[in-house]
């Protein structure tokens, strides 16, 4: 298959390990490395792209402020270090992405709040705003909190979650090689780098090896686990170099990688979600106006809802039925079942009045909304 051009992608995730980002000798973020970066990224944005980054290095820059002792951190050590290294990792990439008049804001996420759905629609919702108003998510898991062991740069697979969270078409893991190999190339001078896969089969696995570095615990083995989650929910993905200086710019110039490629896209592939995946916890029931609006592309709200059966929670999947019962569609539901009965049939403005805040202006989003097949 032909290879992709980054000039192809429009909402894009860059993955940023600790073994990049910081200098393990000298305790300290690669500072001329993450400014070439961010003007990579600066570049993109100001082709009007949307970015994301999910950045590693909270504990290494944690353990590196407060002077801790190389070697195994116990639970509760990395989760004090990573309190401290997160105040100082927002810090970096917020004066890094300034210096391009970009803003950035910090997100941190767990694996809870990227699987359970109520919070991952807030988490989602707090991404599309700021892209919306064209700052920069950094985004890094909340290792304060972690409940299991943490060790450093995991976020390969965060990172995945993120980018099918957040509807990316492409997901670029920069790391300390350039790509997927068929055979560990520090073992076998012979390895051959593969520059695209179509699939991420048993084969594609089998090539995965061990981390390379202290700092980076993802190796190649997480990384391929990651392609199977974007991949699979229509995300594009790519492994490349970091360790040259602008890695984003050499990936646009055609420079050394591995496409993880899908067949899908971000959209349909979530739709396809929510259609079959879900089991539908109740029933909004609509007007003949919301029916059309809904076949028009647009999403639905509460002035178009004149029945609501069911105890669902926000971020349930519900089936949508017009006036004359039939299945109009399924969606992700932006409010609760007590809500959505006190809003239904009200206009926006009157939804703050009734529930004391503004609440969304959707009871369902088009993008949380698969529609069905139009009756005659």
């Amino acid at each position: 298959m032909t290879r992709p051009s980054l000039q192809n992608f429009r909402r894009i995730v860059v993955k940023v390990g600790s073994s990049l980002l910081v200098d393990s000798d000298a305790g300290d973020v690669r500072a001329a490395w993450l400014a070439a970066l961010a003007a990579d990224i600066a570049k993109l944005h100001g082709e009007g792209r949307e970015l994301l980054i999910v950045s590693s290095g909270s504990i290494a820059l944690g353990r590196s402020r407060l002077k801790l002792p190389r070697g195994a951190l116990k639970l509760e050590e990395s989760q004090g270090a990573a309190a401290v290294g997160q105040i100082a990792l927002a810090r970096i990439w917020s004066e890094v992405l300034a210096h391009h008049g970009i803003g950035a804001g910090q997100i941190l996420v767990t694996l809870q709040d990227t699987e359970e759905r109520r919070r991952y629609l807030n988490a989602r919702s707090t991404i599309a705003k700021l892209l919306e108003w064209r700052a920069v998510p950094v985004i890094n898991e909340n290792d304060t909190v972690a409940t299991n062991e943490i060790r450093y740069g995991d976020n390969d697979r965060l990172a995945a979650r993120v980018a099918t969270m957040a509807s990316a078409d492409l997901l670029i893991l920069l790391s300390d090689i350039d790509g997927l190999y068929d055979a560990p190339p520090g073992a076998n001078p012979d390895a051959k780098l593969i520059p695209i896969v179509e699939s991420v089969t048993p084969e594609i696995e089998a090539m995965a090896g061990a981390a390379e570095s202290e700092l980076s615990r993802g190796g190649m083995q997480t990384k391929i686990e990651a392609a199977r989650i974007a991949t699979t929910a229509g995300t594009h993905m790519l492994i490349a170099s970091g360790k040259i200086e602008h890695p984003l710019q050499a990936i646009a110039d055609g420079g050394r990688c591995t496409w993880f490629l899908t067949p899908a896209n971000p959209v349909t592939a979530r739709k396809r979600w929510i259609a079959g995946s879900l089991e539908p916890k109740g029933t909004l029931t609509i007007d003949a106006g919301a029916v059309s609006a809904l076949r028009a592309g647009k999403s639905l709200l509460p002035a178009g809802v004149i029945r609501v059966d069911g105890q669902f929670s926000r971020g349930d999947a519900v089936v949508v039925r017009g006036p004359d019962t039939h299945e109009i569609g399924r969606g992700l539901v932006a409010y609760d079942a007590e809500d959505a009965e006190k809003i239904k049939g009200r206009s926006s403005p009157d939804v703050m009045v009734i529930l004391g805040i503004s609440g969304r202006a959707e009871m369902i989003h088009r993008d949380d909304l698969v529609m069905g097949t139009a009756r005659g």
